[in-house]
């Protein structure tokens, strides 16, 4: 467990994506000694990941750890079937407000879990997440209610908690709008050129521009009169 001497520490979940990067560098801001959690899940693509670690190298995170496992051996959805296709729209207002094919069956409480047991281990009593109940694609486990009750867990589940030690589930980004997000990762010095939000991007990384996400981002970046500086 943590002296008083030693640096605050967290884990950030880091997808190498807009919010985890603006997330991580909220993190930062806070004074905590960032450790970066990455998840090579059986996604439809590996880009991402190189991403992430190019973000947590130029962010000097203590350490990056990527996480081997398969979700995709359940399927179940178009991030991980590749039996299934992306769904895509010209524009942000044609989003509808079901949850989409692209959610991933508990995908963000396996990542916490995997989040938590590292914090334990470190010692630390925070978790960043970048989750987003605004300006999102309508998953469950982005909402803070889904937060709130995951932290209760984790207090209830591990010695720190147990010994009186309250682990914090951080979720700063959960009521913005994508726009506000950016703005605050551009006070930040978040070079957004670096991230990938994409969910079906081409070989070299070039998005897709009508997923849920890349539509989602690029309104963001419209409010903010700019261009999405991924777009080469």
């Amino acid at each position: 467990m943590r002296t008083t001497n030693d640096p605050k520490k967290a884990v950030v979940l880091l997808s190498g994506g807009l919010d985890s990067t603006t997330c991580l560098a909220i993190c930062k801001e806070a004074g905590f000694a960032a450790y970066a959690i990455s998840f090579q899940y059986g996604q439809r693509h590996a880009i991402e990941l190189e991403r992430a670690k190019q973000i947590a190298k130029d962010a000097q995170v203590v350490q990056h750890a990527i996480i081997n496992l398969d979700l995709g051996g359940f399927g179940g959805s178009a991030l991980t079937d590749r039996n299934l296709h992306v769904p895509k729209h010209e524009s942000a207002d044609q989003l509808g407000s079901e949850i989409p094919l692209t959610y991933v069956p508990a995908r963000n409480t396996v990542f916490l879990s995997y989040a938590l047991a590292w914090a334990e281990v470190l010692g630390a009593l925070d978790i960043y997440i970048g989750v987003n109940a605004l300006d999102y694609s309508g998953y469950p486990d982005c909402r803070p209610e889904y937060i709130r009750a995951f932290e209760t867990m984790a207090n209830l589940a591990t010695k720190s908690g147990v010994e009186g030690h309250r682990l914090i589930i951080h979720a700063p980004l959960i009521t913005w709008t994508k726009s506000e997000i950016i703005r605050k990762g551009l006070e930040l010095g978040v070079d957004y050129s670096k991230t990938l939000s994409c969910y079906d991007p081409d070989s070299s990384g070039n998005p897709c521009k009508h997923c849920d996400s890349c539509l989602l981002r690029a309104r963001g970046f419209e409010q903010n009169a700019m261009t999405d500086p991924a777009y080469r």
